[in-house]
């Protein structure tokens, strides 16, 4: 017996997890997600996850699938039920089942996926001694805000990446760096302000990136928030990225170009720190 996961209303055994032919989220894309940290047995910043999930819904249109308690319940469940102490849960919201058609009918109901997976996010080697990014030509729509289920951009460019000898990759649009491919990409100038993009339709508003911000600013931390090109970045003295599933991951290398002395820096540490602390996790 399997993970136990949540579809369309029940808890079953994944092994009789199923999902229509005719769901939009498999036919088009038509489907957004999302997925939050859990260390210790308890949820990172759900509520910027599911504050995300509701915009995420709305661009788009699509109902929220329950009301947003019980989602959160849900979510414990899942937890629960899997006895999960670290790793992510993740949800999955399509549009709904219908024939086949461009056009989609007003008033579909959603269909809401559950699951959880195990995975260490804290005193990793990759945590502890950073990770390379390759540097790719950004392949997205321009709806980025949008944390849609069409992932096969990030999916290319992550591959290619790793092909090429990098463990991740961050995205490159008009001179300019978007965003890593599943995460918020961050410098650190050497007079130590921390640069990273502000919200637009070019990048997904990170819900781990948010959070950090909050820690900066009671810690007197200066951000920046303006787009950065390349250069600067393998100019800078630091630099980092952020997402729920890697929280704040030290980059030591970009492109063909180290960063430092290509270990992890003073500020990087820091501010792991503080995101572990906040988080209820010992550094």
């Amino acid at each position: 017996m399997g993970r136990i996961v949540y579809i369309h209303g029940d808890f079953v055994p994944e092994e009789e997890a199923r999902i229509g032919l005719f769901d939009r989220g498999f036919l088009f894309g038509d489907a957004v997600y999302e997925v939050t940290a859990v260390i210790a047995g308890r949820m990172i910043d759900n509520d910027l996850h599911l504050d995300r999930l509701e915009r995420s819904l709305g661009e788009l249109g699509i109902a929220l699938p329950l009301p947003r308690p019980d989602i959160e319940a849900l979510q414990a469940e899942l937890i629960n039920r899997n006895l999960l102490t670290d790793g992510t849960v993740y949800l999955h919201v399509s549009r709904g089942e219908a024939d086949r058609d461009f056009l989609y009918s007003q008033g579909m109901a959603p269909k809401l996926v559950g699951f959880t997976q195990t995975k260490t996010l804290t005193g990793t080697k990759a945590q502890r001694e950073g990770i390379t990014v390759d540097l790719a030509d950004d392949p997205r729509w321009h709806r980025r805000d949008i944390k849609t289920a069409m992932l096969l951009g990030q999916v290319m460019a992550k591959q290619t990446a790793r092909a090429r000898g990098f463990d991740d990759v961050w995205l490159v649009e008009a001179g300019l760096v978007t965003e890593g491919a599943s995460s918020t990409a961050h410098v650190i100038t050497a007079d130590g302000r921390i640069l990273t993009r502000a919200a637009s339709k070019a990048t997904l508003p990170g819900c781990t990136q948010r959070a950090l911000a909050r820690l900066c600013a009671a810690e007197g931390l200066r951000i920046e928030e303006r787009a950065f090109t390349p250069k600067e970045a393998q100019d800078a003295a630091e630099a980092f990225q952020t997402s729920a599933s890697s929280l704040v991951m030290p980059v030591v290398k970009i492109g063909g170009r180290m960063i430092g002395d290509g270990r992890p820096g003073p500020m990087t540490r820091r501010l792991q720190s503080l995101y572990l602390e906040a988080a209820g996790v010992p550094a």
